[in-house]
């Protein structure tokens, strides 16, 4: 079949993935797979920006995330795999791009500023972590894709992408498509909190965990403040939980809905039934994480081979960049 183009997408690697994870970006990446050419980055250098004290722990961290990533059904063979860091043409085409876009235009960078006041770094931001979006579109563009699946938090990063493209464009010649942002419709899964979903919070459920704690983690979620005990009117547009339905039991939604607002489905009756769908959807997951966390030692060849076809796509077009600007 003939593919439409090409995609790049990555992650930076912090260890396991939890559903947020699955449902804003990599339930799109397997989706999207038979259809273009995927490219798949485990981005070490991007960990930098925001720890950079703790290097020894990325390595181990990207072998668990990328254990993930075959256990949701990426297949290498389809989409290579590889590590950042390990294609020195990224921070070469960054070094370029880094020419060609202001402090101002960086400082603006909506998700930048709200990682900055997450993480309280407002005052001691790295040059690297504002120049972080470069890099990323040096990522993206190295490998000429057309789209970029990602979850609506990054899409911010995209647009500069796709304004960095088009002025290397007009300056020097057209070398670069210009990527289109592709968003699924659960572009960003809440935490079992309500809030961002973040394993520095604790709020998450992770695509590895077992039964007992699926279960044991949605206990705690929470739910309609107004709805307090079985018997009381709940507003599913509201609770957290029937988010979660909508996205692993659609086919119930209507009946949930209906339950909830008359009194007649309780907030636990509510969470256990959507502990069993999560329970059945998230099997596969848990029996692949499984066996690959047995055999790490195929995963560092499965990241090799996919180096290996990175690198040539990078550097045939870092000879296009160089070509294009006359640069000798």
């Amino acid at each position: 079949m003939s593919k439409k183009g090409n995609i790049l997408s990555g992650m930076r690697p912090s260890g396991k993935l939890h559903l947020g994870n699955y449902v804003g970006a990599l339930e799109n990446w397997v989706a999207l797979q038979d259809q273009y050419q995927n490219y798949h980055l485990v981005a070490d250098w991007h960990v930098l920006t925001t720890n950079a004290t703790q290097p020894e722990k990325i390595f181990q961290d990207s072998i668990d995330m990328v254990i993930d990533w075959i256990g949701a059904g990426l297949d290498p063979s389809k989409s290579p795999m590889f590590i950042q860091s390990k294609i020195k043409e990224h921070a070469e085409l960054h070094l370029l791009f880094s020419m060609l876009v202001t402090v101002n235009r960086l400082e603006r960078n909506p998700t930048v500023k709200e990682q900055a006041k997450e993480l309280h770094l407002e005052a001691i931001m790295s040059y690297g972590h504002l120049g972080y979006p470069v890099l990323q579109a040096a990522d993206i563009l190295i490998y000429k894709a057309n789209l970029v699946p990602v979850g609506e938090d990054q899409a911010p990063h995209v647009e500069l992408t796709r304004e960095i493209a088009r002025r290397f464009n007009k300056l020097y010649g057209n070398v670069f498509p210009i990527p289109e942002v592709k968003l699924t419709s659960f572009s960003r899964l809440p935490g079992t909190d309500g809030k961002k979903m973040s394993k520095s919070v604790g709020n998450i459920i992770l695509l590895s965990d077992e039964p007992d704690v699926i279960l044991k983690t949605l206990r705690k979620a929470v739910t309609d403040p107004q709805k307090v005990r079985k018997g009381d009117p709940g507003r599913p547009d509201v609770c957290l939980i029937f988010n979660y339905h909508e996205k692993f039991n659609s086919d119930e939604t209507g009946k949930i809905a209906q339950g909830c607002r008359s009194g007649a489905l309780g907030c636990v009756e509510c969470k256990e039934n959507l502990g069993k769908k999560l329970i059945d959807f998230l099997e596969p997951f848990r029996k692949n994480f499984k066996y690959y966390d047995n055999r790490r030692d195929d995963i560092i060849d499965i990241l090799k081979d996919g180096e290996k076809k990175a690198r040539e796509v990078a550097q045939e077009t870092m000879s296009d960049v160089y070509e294009a600007m006359n640069f000798g």
